[in-house]
Formats: structure tokens, sequence, C-alpha cells
């Protein structure tokens, strides 16, 4: 990760860390780089711009604009919209870069600026280091110093374009994915107030479901407050009451989904690898047998993928890691257990519409509800706890921290599991464990958070 990229773009307090200035910067460098890149100035790039619903969206889709017309290229504006449906325009329409303005599940005063390659997917990380280094006034590139940048003059300056009809050529690709009518479905889905709420539920009245749709009314300011995947109390409860057939929630750039099956039960990320891996299987679609998964997901899954025979590989937590290894490995299905879900056969992100659909594929093609589908695998318990501390590395160096978390996972065996690791974003000790047992599992984080106290690392 670099001094501003993260696993997930430029991310921060809207004006705070991350200001209009920032997003000028970032577009007077892009529509520089892909210019001069691809054509030597002679033909001014494209680069397509969607972003969500918060208020701060709009100041940074102009600042970015401008940045980029600036400089000489054509930005083409999507306007209100999801990540997966960028990548899926930059990619299908042959444009030089896409840029997403969104902070995901993030709350509305903070914001994003997440960059795609060509490919729609994510921006290569000396691409992003080219940036951070034009961003701190020291950018060297294609032989000259280039601290600041030259503008487009007369003809050469860029233009912006308006583009709703690539969003709406997207929603045509998701409704072509569906082999199914929905007719008869009855279909809850949380929009989180965000990217999704003038697609999700078009696309799925296209097929036939009767949808009733909540947190579809965003005002800039609340999006993912207590709605979408990261609080899916409500979208239970709508099931629930309704007696709908399932529900599907997303985040604020619909990038993940999870899902409550028809007796208003959670269904994970993880839930969601488990079903579509053994569906793909079955129809040899599950390319290399393997299903992708990050270090944080649950152990029952590991458990079930072992009973179906199906392989399964671990990356570090973030789906930038899970997307790089299917790539590297032809894997066809990766994720997290937040619900980011890649199907690389129709996508190169997550893409939370999507995997609802593919979701609503196999309760079709199988004739079972999310609940029977969900039968094979059992969620082991897991307790999380952080602890703030003064070094990460000293902490997870000292040898009395080590020996008692190897101490943990030798009596824990094959039944279940510890994961200690250092957070990327703060000074925080992560502690995780899975077993059988909720008590169990708690004896075992405090027996090590404990002892993290005793050796002096804890901070206050």
């Amino acid at each position: 990760m670099g001094k501003y990229f993260g696993t997930d773009g430029f991310r921060g307090e809207a004006n705070v860390t991350l200001t209009a200035d920032h997003a000028y910067k970032v577009g007077r460098f892009l529509g520089w780089y892909y210019s001069r890149k691809h054509s030597g100035n002679s033909v001014p790039a494209r680069i397509v711009i969607g972003k969500d619903t918060r208020r701060s969206s709009y100041m940074f889709e102009y600042a970015l604009a401008a940045g980029i017309t600036a400089s000489g290229a054509d930005a083409y504006l999507l306007h209100v919209t999801t990540t997966p449906s960028v990548a899926y325009v930059t990619k299908t329409e042959e444009f030089d870069c896409g840029v997403m303005i969104s902070a995901s599940h993030n709350p509305y005063y903070d914001n994003g600026i997440k960059l795609l390659n060509d490919r729609g997917e994510k921006m290569d990380e000396q691409t992003l280091s080219y940036i951070e280094s034009y961003l701190d006034g020291n950018l060297e590139l294609f032989g000259v110093k280039e601290n600041e940048l030259p503008f487009a003059l007369r003809e050469r300056i860029g233009r912006t374009v308006d583009h709703i009809a690539g969003r709406n050529r997207y929603m045509g690709y998701l409704i072509s994915l569906a082999p199914y009518s929905f007719r008869g479905m009855r279909i809850g889905l949380d929009c989180a107030n965000g990217g999704a709420w003038n697609i999700a539920g078009a696309v799925f009245e296209a097929l036939g479901a009767k949808t009733y749709v909540i947190h579809g009314e965003p005002d800039g300011l609340n999006i993912n407050k207590d709605a979408g995947s990261t609080h899916i109390e409500a979208l239970q409860k709508l099931v629930r009451e309704q007696r709908l057939d399932v529900g599907f929630a997303y985040d604020g750039d619909a990038d993940r989904c999870l899902c409550v099956d028809e007796k208003g039960r959670v269904v994970t990320g993880d839930h969601i690898l488990y079903i579509l891996g053994k569906y793909m299987k079955e129809r040899g679609q599950l390319d290399n047998n393997t299903v992708v998964t990050t270090v944080m997901s649950n152990f029952g899954l590991y458990k079930a993928l072992e009973r179906e025979d199906i392989a399964y590989a671990k990356t570090p937590v973030g789906d930038k890691y899970v997307y790089d290894y299917m790539v590297r490995n032809a894997c066809r299905l990766g994720g997290e257990q937040s619900g980011h879900v890649i199907i690389q056969q129709y996508a190169t992100t997550g893409d939370g519409i999507l995997t609802s659909l593919k979701i609503m594929e196999v309760m079709l093609g199988k004739k079972k509800s999310l609940g029977e589908l969900c039968r094979g695998m059992e969620l082991y318990p897991q307790i999380l706890k952080n602890i703030r501390v003064g070094s990460q590395e000293e902490t997870m160096e000292d040898p009395v921290i080590r020996e008692v978390i190897e101490e943990v996972a030798r009596e824990l065996g094959d039944s279940g599991r510890i994961l200690v690791r250092r957070s990327g974003t703060e000074p925080v000790i992560r502690i995780m464990v899975e077993a059988r047992d909720r008590e169990r599992c708690q004896g075992y984080v405090d027996r090590v958070a404990e002892q993290i106290c005793a050796r002096g690392h804890a901070r206050v």
C-alpha cells in the first residue's frame, strides 16, 4: 500500500484527508499520462467516471473531470452508478481507464477514488506510485521531470461527455446473464441508499420478479446509514414480515452482496462461495476445482468444501488479493466473507447485483430455497478482538506472544483455528479464534489478549 492509495483506492474524510484538490490533481495526471502513454498526445485519452450517492461525490466528479479535460483527455460521465458497472464499461468500451468515486460501505462523510485499468481491473501499483509522486510534487516520468504538468491548449482541451448509455448497457448485460425468469418470485432488495438504488430494482423487475425495495431514496447523507450489507437487520425484518422468497443487501457502491433466506436468516459471503462453488462444480464450470478465499473466511466453509471435494486457496484480506490469485491460477470463483464475490467468467471485480442474480439461478435451477442450499455448511462461532498496541512489529515478534499463539493452535488442532494479524489501517493487533464452542473461542482470545497486555504492548 502506498501513501495515499490503499487496497481499495484513495479513501478518507471528504475535504479533510481527501480533498477536491487531490481529485483535480489525480484527474490532471490521468489525462496527461494516458494521452501521452497511448498516443503521444495526438489522440485524447478516454476516461470514464462513475460515482455513488454521497453529497461529496459531485464535488469529486467535477474536480476529476476538470483535471482530465485540462490535460487534454475526454471525461465520460456515468453519473450515479456502481463500481462493477464502471469496471464493465471500462473494459467493454475500450476506455483507457476508469474511475469510481466511492468509499464503499463507509459513512457519507467519507469518500474515495478507485482507479481501474483498461481491462476493468484495479490499477497496478506502478501507475499508482506515479500518481502519488505527482501529488507529492516529485514526479519524474517519460524522461522528463514533470512537477507541473502541461495544460492542453486550444483545440486540444478535453471535453466531458454524458455517458449514461454505458450504465444502461451494463444493466442489459446483467439481465442477459439470467437463464431463468423470476416471475412469481418475491424478492427484497436493500440498496443502502447507494449506487444500486436505480439499477437493482430495474434489473429484477425486468426479469419478472415482484420486488420490495428498501433504502432506495438517497439524499446524499444517508448512504449506508442503518442500511445495506453492513446493517442487514432491516432486510431481515422485511423478508419475515412480507414473507418473501429471498432478500439481497448491497453496500454503497454495490460491489458486495449479502443475502437473507426465506426465514430471515443472514447468508454470508462464505455461504455464497459454498453455494456457487458446489453448483459450478456440478456443471463443470469450476476451473481448477478451486474456490479462492481470504484468511478471514470461516472454518465452516473449509469443512464444507472438503466434504464436496472442492479445493480452496487463502489470500490476505482484500478482494484485490483474491482477484490477483484468481488471475494467476486461472480460478473462476473467489471472494470474502463480507460479500465481495468475484465470478471471473462474468466480471473483473466483486459485483453485488451479479452475485444475487447467480444465487437466483441456483435457487431456480435446483428448485430449492436459499435456506435449503445453505444446509451443507455450518458456520463456526468466531470471536474477534482488537488490541491497540504501541508497536505491531514488536508485539508480533515477542517470543512469549508467539508461544501462546502456537499453544492455542495446538490445543485447537483440526477442530478450529486462531489467526492473529496486524491491522493495515490502524495500530491494532486483531485476534480471531474459531471453534465449535463459543465459550472456548472467547477463552482462547482472552488468553492471547491478556498476554499482550501483560507483556506491556497494549496501549489505551
